[in-house]
């Protein structure tokens, strides 16, 4: 099975982690430059996207990103606080006088202003963030940078993840953790790729992501970067619940040094291509039915 005939239907896969700090960009990033063909990475890392710092491209295209907020007319008003009753995140209330709003509580559901009575609630659009565009050489990265002190960053991941392919494959590099901005990042992947260390800390949050993962039912396997470190329990968890460990990436200092350098491994220590293509090749093998090989 070819890689083109393996993607052709639309393939999105997203790499997450527990934490911080895994490795996870790193991995995305090169992945995305050992595909056999034009890659498209999201950098769905709202709160602090840093793939572009790997791929050295200028930016081609940007957007500014808006969310509708409601305004109220103070001359239409009565203070009949329906508006408040219906917004399950008081982001706007009244007690009985003109409604107030509360703009960062706002989800942008339009809500207050369909129930309104009286026609005195209208919407502005408040800036959230940017989605950029790059490209370097065969990858594309659409990148989102959410405003400082804006509180609402899913918003901002669905505009990136508009960006998504009907055809080939799409790589999402989502937030540390598992909270909201990661739900948002990951739903709709047909598969996930944890990165994660051996690490009393790494296996802790490993679970925790693993966990989300699952109530969210996205398939996924382990990647294990600064393989060497710590204990064995991550590969006796991964072990326990059937959880397949596609690579191993060792703790090696050349890799740190070419990282801090804003270096792609691949492309800094030539001897590792060979594993990033098998991790990709084992990807493929995941999520296209158990193909028995891969040509990237």
């Amino acid at each position: 099975m070819t890689f083109r005939a393996a993607t052709d239907r639309g393939l999105t896969v997203a790499i997450a982690s527990g934490k911080g700090g895994t490795g996870k960009t790193t991995v995305a990033v090169n992945l995305a430059r050992v595909m056999g063909g034009p890659a498209l990475l999201l950098d769905c890392d709202v709160e602090g996207p840093n793939a572009h710092l790997f791929l050295g491209a200028a930016v081609q295209r940007e957007a500014v990103i808006e969310l509708p907020i409601p305004v109220v007319d103070e001359d239409r008003c009565d203070g009949c606080a329906e508006c408040g009753r219906f917004c399950q995140y008081h982001a706007i209330i009244s007690f009985g006088a003109t409604a107030m709003v509360f703009p960062d509580l706002c989800h942008s559901c339009g809500g207050c202003m369909r129930v309104c009575p009286h026609g005195a609630i209208t919407e502005v659009g408040r800036r959230i963030g940017v989605v950029r565009a790059f490209q370097d050489d065969n990858v594309e990265l659409i990148q989102g940078c959410l405003d400082i002190g804006v509180p609402l960053a899913p918003p901002l991941i669905r505009a990136v993840k508009a960006q998504r392919q009907q055809r080939g494959l799409t790589l999402i590099d989502a937030p540390p953790g598992t909270s909201c901005p990661v739900v948002a990042a990951v739903h709709g992947a047909d598969y996930a790729v944890l990165v994660s260390d051996s690490t009393p800390f790494g296996l802790h949050d490993l679970t925790l992501a693993a966990g989300t993962l699952g109530e969210l039912g996205i398939p996924f396997g382990v990647v294990v970067n600064r393989s060497g470190l710590g204990d064995g329990r991550l590969y006796d968890y991964c072990a326990n619940e059937h959880i397949a460990i596609l690579a191993e990436i060792p703790d090696d200092r050349r890799i740190a040094e070419a990282y801090s350098r804003g270096h792609l491994i691949v492309e800094a220590i030539p001897a590792y291509r060979a594993l990033f293509e098998r991790l990709l090749a084992e990807i493929l093998r995941q999520t296209v039915g158990g193909a028995d090989h891969v040509n990237l």
